[in-house]
């Protein structure tokens, strides 16, 4: 019997005594709740309270902030163009309308046959497992989906499941949210465990960007969960800038692959934040330093609320082939979009 996985954006997660950091220090739950919430409290830790930037901030924002503590460290105090400030700092330009930017850019509620799944691509299902995150990106695409209707209990699972058994030619399942690693080891080893019951699943791929902001996520159980079980394991990682990966990160990502895990990246280009090619050259070069492959780099969904983030496609392309000319092959990611109705990513390194 699975039990209930997802829990409400601003609610408590589900804590399981299992799920331990190193001795003497927080717990990941500890410090996910130890988050920053407030856009006073972040920029007063950055010393940025009387800078005109504290005049651009929407202090009462529709998709609230959450940061935790350790990726707020990484930050440069007193610099307001600081390229992981501006990822999550809630802006009022949020608010402004901008023609083509809406809240279902990738139309994926045309794609949600049963609670809790969605299916667009041949072979491949994605699991919406927790609307929760560790992070509140200000450009991310799902922050207007409707989550209360796809939030289930443990018996509601069951028709994503049974959707997913029918059909054998899924051989991939994709957890998603929200951040699938919001959830508790005890939750995610009751998903996986009823998954491992369907033949034709092969693959257990994770797109989660807490590791990256909240590296001590990666605990014994999770390792040990990812290192025992019979499907093939994949986590897509989300790294924006290579300031996201000190030091703290590594011994993280390190453990990972002792599970036989494959660890790959996708960034999402954000116009004043990497779209510059030396800042992406940098980032690819830090990912291989730590045992992770840069696997997409996608051009910005069109959420409401995300168009000062926007690049151009001409300008994307041009820094992807000043990228090939700098980096080896397997350090260069695809430049892709995802558009509604195509059966696959569009890749759009070429006009």
């Amino acid at each position: 019997m699975l039990t209930e996985f997802s829990s409400g954006v601003d609610s408590p997660l589900i804590i399981s005594s299992s799920n331990q950091s190193e001795p003497g220090s927080a717990t990941w739950q500890q410090q996910l709740k130890a988050a920053v919430r407030s856009v006073p409290e972040l920029l007063q830790r950055l010393d940025l309270t009387g800078h005109p930037i504290a005049g651009r901030a929407d202090f009462e924002p529709q998709f609230p902030l959450r940061v935790p503590l350790s990726y707020v460290r990484r930050m440069t105090p007193g610099d307001p163009n600081d390229p992981l400030l501006l990822q999550v700092l809630p802006l009022t330009s949020e608010r402004q309308p901008s023609a083509g930017f809406v809240d279902d850019p990738l139309q994926e509620q045309a794609h949600n046959p049963v609670p809790g799944l969605v299916h667009k691509y041949q072979g491949r299902a994605l699991l919406i497992t927790t609307q929760a995150c560790a992070v509140h990106c200000r450009y991310c695409f799902r922050q207007h989906f409707p989550y209360a209707e796809n939030r289930l209990t443990a018996r509601q699972w069951q028709p994503a499941l049974d959707y997913v058994r029918e059909r054998p030619d899924i051989q991939e399942i994709i957890l998603s949210g929200g951040d699938p690693l919001s959830l508790d080891n005890k939750a995610l080893a009751e998903l996986i465990t009823a998954l491992e019951q369907i033949p034709h699943l092969k693959t257990l791929r994770l797109h989660s960007r807490t590791p990256i902001v909240l590296p001590a996520r990666i605990d014994a159980g999770l390792l040990d969960l990812l290192a025992t079980t019979r499907l093939n394991t994949v986590l897509v990682l989300h790294a924006n800038h290579a300031r996201e990966l000190n030091e703290e990160l590594h011994p993280a990502l390190a453990a990972l692959r002792t599970t036989g895990t494959v660890l790959l990246n996708q960034t999402v280009l954000l116009k004043g934040i990497n779209d510059q090619v030396d800042t992406l050259v940098d980032l690819s070069h830090a990912l291989f330093g730590q045992g992770v492959l840069p696997y997409y780099l996608h051009v910005l969904d069109p959420v409401a609320g995300a168009a000062h983030f926007d690049t151009a496609d001409e300008d994307a392309r041009q820094l992807w082939q000043q990228m090939q000319a700098q980096l080896p092959g397997y350090l260069v990611p695809r430049l892709v979009r995802e558009v509604p109705g195509d059966d696959h990513k569009r890749w759009i390194n070429k006009a």
